[in-house]
């Protein structure tokens, strides 16, 4: 009875489905992976060598979500009938397909192991409906003077036309020091990339064989060269190396170019595309997702989501969103051009939790008035940072040259390319300690707004803080006299450690010694002692760790007191001298010893003796002179029946 209520149920919503504009391709939700021939202790079976370091370098464990849906589900879908599978979702436990065959659908819901079968899109290009494709500003402002801000001659790219772009966020710091993308991999989802095989802004990326792989996810096929050109230019904007003229955030990556993006209409299929696409990346092992898409109203309204759907937890999207980001990827998400717009509010992926989302400013740092607004609806802080898209340089798809792009689909890449160098420089820590030093090397941490979030992030504000965050230290007295300090901090050959002491008595820090390695940029131990001889105890001695990378900048990694309190060097010392009432006999040693004090006259004559006194470590003793008539005095203490010293007083 409940098989044909459901099926009855399915019927009605294949009529309305019907209604509303001949809708050809679902998704079909599975309960579960019963059956499954693969093993989360086996990953090599379904995950890269490289996708698997990542899950070991940042502890994630291989779970459920990570094997993929079991073939005899695939293949019971397939044989209903006339059924074609689009892609299929591991995390989400999802298969989307297509077919116009409504008894093959009947089958598919009785199957024990589907949850639920929905549209999720019209028959491609069967009729023209009202599209919400913001991949660009819609109402893009007039062209502003961009000020001629000129670049050192020391740096390692000539920018050109980019250098504002790249310059707003020191993102040449880390160029100049090595960061430029080597080792790391960089997937753009998007809705085509026209032309990047030809034009003169990806000369470099070809001849160096960075582009690892394509897919077109919309008709299911290698090539993305012939579509749409909004994913070149979001390319351009990391990848572009013509020097002198337009050179990207991170010319040295390596990437995976995917169109999951179809402009010809706008339906909830194209973010199972994304996913599928996001999970065909992690599966590769990519570092970095540059995300320029988003989602808020469809070609039929009956998908559209409200503004309460923003919470980082509904959407297809957001969802696959965030689970990349639990896979330990680096997720970068374009806010949203909607700022002028009814919607007004950010569009999804931007909304998942765990992924930077990124609004739009000018050059001069003024927020663009098309950015999207924050927050979600779930009351989280986006966008998180903001970077150019009023006017950034990106790449002409007609000649390659630069020329200005207006959205937020440009500062998402130009984000996730700096990123992507910073996580170079920085791969022990993980995708969510990269994105906590973004927002706190940003101009409006610890204060965000709903425009731009926490601001504008200075990647050397965040190279630095990373540095810190990785130093550690040990600082001890030991007994031979010498302050012991041990560190642990990266380095590389253009850098250089000094430690700083300053003891009561001094007027300013003076460096005590200059530390460098001979080796990259990579953790390295330093160890120092600090002589404390020629020093009297009760003292505070402070120290300071400061850094020096090249000429760009200098830092203190850390400061630190010590308190000398007991003398850690065999002394003896007899004071004040002249003296007028207690004479102060101080005697330090390293183990315990039997001491003795004997005080003569000038004339020879004992006036005074202590004897078998133990000592150990340190030692003083009062002895009363006033007593004693003024004149000359020779104080002599021994040490285990050994005469040690003898000074000369003055009693007044």
């Amino acid at each position: 009875m409940k098989k044909l209520i459901s099926l009855f149920l399915l019927f009605l919503a294949i009529a309305g489905v019907n209604c509303y504009g001949q809708f050809t391709r679902y998704i079909i939700q599975l309960k579960d992976k019963a059956g499954s021939p693969f093993l989360t202790t086996n990953p090599s079976q379904f995950l890269t060598q490289r996708s698997i370091d990542r899950r070991i370098r940042y502890n994630i464990a291989v779970d459920e979500s990570d094997l993929p849906v079991p073939q005899a589900y695939l293949d019971s879908i397939f044989l209903t009938g006339n059924v074609n599978i689009l892609n299929v979702s591991k995390w989400l436990n999802q298969v989307c397909i297509q077919t116009t065959d409504e008894a093959a659908l009947f089958k598919i819901n009785a199957f024990s192991f589907v949850k639920k079968a929905a549209p999720i899109a019209a028959r491609t290009g069967n009729i023209i409906l009202p599209i919400n494709k913001q991949l660009d500003a819609a109402n893009k402002p007039i062209p502003f003077a961009i000020a001629n801000k000129p670049q050192s001659p020391t740096d390692f790219y000539i920018y050109g036309q980019s250098f504002s772009q790249v310059h707003l966020h020191n993102a040449e710091f880390l160029h100049n020091h090595g960061f430029r993308g080597q080792g790391m991999q960089l997937a753009i989802m998007d809705a085509g990339f026209y032309h990047y095989q030809s034009l003169p802004t990806f000369d470099s990326v070809r001849n160096n064989n960075q582009i690892l792989g394509t897919w077109d996810f919309v008709d299911n096929k290698a090539s993305v060269n012939e579509e749409f050109a909004h994913g070149m230019h979001c390319f351009s904007t990391i990848a572009a190396n013509i020097s002198g003229t337009f050179v990207g955030t991170a010319p040295a990556t390596s990437f995976y170019l995917f169109r999951t993006e179809d402009v010809g209409s706008e339906y909830p299929v194209e973010e199972q595309n994304f996913a599928a696409a996001a999970e065909r990346a992690d599966s590769l092992g990519v570092d970095v997702f540059s995300v320029s898409l988003g989602y808020t109203t469809f070609s039929n309204p009956i998908f559209d989501y409200s503004y309460n759907n923003m919470n980082g937890n509904t959407t297809i999207s957001a969802r696959a969103a965030d689970f990349a980001a639990k896979k330990g990827i680096f997720v970068t998400v374009a806010a949203g051009n909607e700022g002028t717009n009814t919607w007004h509010y950010i569009t999804t992926p931007a909304d998942a939790d765990s992924v930077l989302t990124v609004g739009a400013v000018n050059v001069n740092s003024q927020v663009a008035s098309f950015s999207s607004f924050g927050p979600s609806s779930d009351g989280q802080i986006k966008p998180d940072v903001a970077a150019v898209g009023n006017g950034a340089i990106i790449a002409n798809q007609n000649t390659g040259f630069p020329t200005f792009g207006y959205g937020t689909s440009y500062a998402c890449p130009i984000t996730a390319g700096i990123a992507t160098c910073l996580w170079q420089a920085f791969p022990e820590v993980n995708n969510m300690g990269i994105i906590d030093a973004l927002r706190k090397a940003s101009d409006k941490f610890p204060a965000p707004d709903d425009r731009t979030g926490f601001g504008i992030p200075d990647v050397k504000k965040a190279f630095v803080q990373l540095l810190k965050k990785l130093y550690t230290q040990q600082i001890s007295i030991n007994n031979v006299c010498k302050t012991s300090i041990s560190f642990t901090v990266k380095i590389a050959t253009n850098m250089t450690i000094e430690v700083e002491r300053k003891l009561v008595t001094d007027a300013a820090y003076e460096t005590i010694s200059t530390l460098k390695t001979t080796t990259g940029f990579a953790t390295t131990n330093f160890a120092i002692e600090d002589n404390l001889d020629n020093l009297e105890p009760d003292i505070a001695i402070k120290y300071r760790i400061k850094m020096n990378i090249a000429s760009d900048t200098s830092f203190y990694l850390d400061s630190m007191l010590v308190n000398y309190t007991t003398s850690c060097r065999e002394t003896i010392s007899v004071r004040p001298n002249p003296v007028t009432d207690n004479l102060s006999v101080l005697i330090a040693r390293h183990k315990a010893v039997n001491a003795a004090i004997e005080i003569y006259s000038l004339s020879g004559q004992k006036v005074y003796s202590l004897l078998n006194q133990t000592v150990n470590s340190i030692k003083t003793f009062l002895i009363p002179m006033k007593q004693l008539n003024a004149g000359v005095y020779f104080v002599t203490v021994f040490i285990d029946n050994k005469k040690i010293i003898t000074k000369k007083i003055l009693l007044k």
